[in-house]
């Protein structure tokens, strides 16, 4: 219901990414109804790893990532995995995931991911500071790990994080142990970054700011998004169609499906990622902990110890394997000097990423129709880039500079 004498604005997903849209559209002056076929938080949002990736500079495709990945999907413990089933539909954006490979390609995605992570914590501090949610964000530090002897990959991977003046130090031996006890042993060195930042618990976050929305006066429909209209600013729902000045899709992994209903066909894969919450084990670590090695993530939350990993091509239809969750118990007993909690009842989860190529978001307006805009297709770092895209999409609406170019983002940049 569009309200008189001011702008009006309907964003399309209530995840973590259209939430904090909503509020940062809201703190703008639109009168905004954010839309859902779920409640909110519940999409990828609900089971991340909980803390800012903003070291995250590359990209998924890249010559190194190319040439490792059929060892790794080979290990039936390895972090890629394709199911048979789904080798048909998966070819056309494999091959266009090959072809961003390209130097040229990586360096503009590297680019524009750093242009979005070196603004991200800012951006999440403005948009709690003052709050009740305040406390849930918290500079803990991140370490990254390996069990081999050999010092080269740390040290290659410090210089190239110097380049985004990203600051770590290497830690080894009884100095990885002595800063983090939580670890096993078999840890022989580690990356620490001093500078990363974590939120307690990403659905409680999310649920959080989805509440202080409702306060502010957003209304919120949880209802299939059918079709979209974006010349006359409207959305078909099951229950209704709905009418604002602006549209803005947000809808994560189901974005394209509804972009392709105004000509702009975006090549988005829907990346299956798992999870598992040890609900005893939430102060096993101090800080989060990735395995270079492993490729999987293990932080410390306010719900217990969150274990994520996986890079799985499945499309959004297909049940999760049980076989990931049996991998990453696996993975956790190896790095955890207490193992106990892996005995305990815990908690399992598969959510869907939404990947793009280049490993780049959409973020923008569409070329033909004005009044919708576009934020999603964020792959691994929806959390750490949501409150600065609300920022981008807000000041573009209003009108206002945002200080990031969006050419990068664009969404017929396909």
């Amino acid at each position: 219901m569009k309200e008189y004498g001011r702008q009006s604005a309907i964003v399309i997903g209530a995840g973590v990414v259209g939430v904090t849209t909503a509020l940062a559209l809201q703190d703008k002056g639109f009168a905004v109804t954010l839309l859902d076929r779920q409640p909110p938080g519940e999409g990828a949002s609900f089971g991340n790893a909980g803390f800012l990736a903003t070291e995250l500079n590359d990209p998924l495709s890249t010559p190194e990532n190319l040439k490792n990945a059929p060892r790794l999907w080979l290990d039936p413990h390895g972090p890629v995995a394709l199911p048979p089933s789904y080798w048909h539909r998966s070819l056309p954006w494999l091959m266009r995931f090959m072809k961003a490979a390209k130097p040229e390609q990586v360096e503009r995605s590297q680019q524009g991911l750093n242009a979005l992570n070196r603004a991200a914590v800012g951006a999440w501090r403005r948009l709690i500071e003052g709050t009740e949610l305040h406390s849930m964000l918290r500079a803990a530090g991140y370490l990254l790990v390996w069990e081999s002897n050999d010092l080269t990959a740390a040290k290659q991977h410090a210089e190239q994080l110097e380049h985004w003046q990203i600051e770590t130090r290497l830690l080894q031996g009884d100095a990885v142990q002595a800063h983090e006890p939580g670890l096993s042993s078999a840890v022989h060195h580690a990356l620490l970054f001093p500078d990363s930042w974590q939120v307690s618990d990403p659905y409680e976050l999310v649920m959080g700011l989805f509440q202080r929305f409702c306060r502010q006066g957003g209304v919120f429909t949880q209802a299939s998004v059918q079709r979209i209209d974006p010349a006359a600013g409207t959305v078909v729902t099951a229950t209704g169609t709905l009418e604002a000045d602006h549209l803005v899709l947000c809808a994560g992994a189901w974005s394209h499906k509804l972009l392709a209903q105004t000509g702009i066909h975006i090549p988005l894969e829907a990346e299956r990622g798992y999870h598992l919450t040890l609900p005893n084990a939430g102060e096993a670590l101090r800080q989060p902990v990735g395995s270079a090695e492993r490729r999987f993530v293990m932080t410390p939350m306010s719900c217990g110890l969150r274990i994520v990993g996986f890079t799985e091509l499945g499309g959004l239809n297909k049940a999760p394997l049980p076989q990931r969750f049996d991998s990453l118990h696996h993975h956790t007993g190896a790095l955890l000097r207490d193992t106990s909690p892996l005995e305990s009842p815990h908690e399992t989860w598969m959510g869907h990423r939404p990947t793009l190529p280049d490993s780049l978001p959409v973020i923008g307006r569409h070329p033909a129709y004005p009044r919708l805009f576009a934020a999603f297709g964020h792959q691994h770092l929806g959390l750490t880039q949501a409150a600065i895209t609300a920022e981008v999409v807000a000041a573009n609406l209003s009108g206002e500079s945002c200080g990031i170019a969006l050419d990068p983002y664009r969404m017929e940049r396909f």
